[in-house]
């Protein structure tokens, strides 16, 4: 599977604790990520100063589903089952 250009799930509904260039605190669950163009791609793409938490994501059915729709809905709900005390 490759990452569907324009989606920005992964960039726009989880939270990031790492520092990003622009975001040094990183970011909350549901802010666009700075570096996002308005077409929804990474300026940081392919670049040493891209966060490794954003390197390690890879697109899959599991996380991305079969549309732009089910990837934030699935990141989203990646997001809430992973903080603490979430049901």
């Amino acid at each position: 599977m490759e990452c569907r250009i324009g989606c920005a799930a992964c960039c726009i509904d989880i939270s990031i604790t790492s520092s990003i260039p622009g975001m040094p605190e990183g970011k909350s669950a549901g802010q666009r990520c700075i570096q996002l163009t308005e077409d929804n791609r990474c300026k940081l793409f392919g670049r040493p100063d891209r966060p490794k938490v954003c390197i390690s994501f890879s697109p899959a059915e599991e996380y991305c589903g079969s549309c732009n729709e089910e990837a934030h809905d699935r990141f989203a709900l990646l997001e809430k089952l992973t903080k603490p005390n979430s049901k």
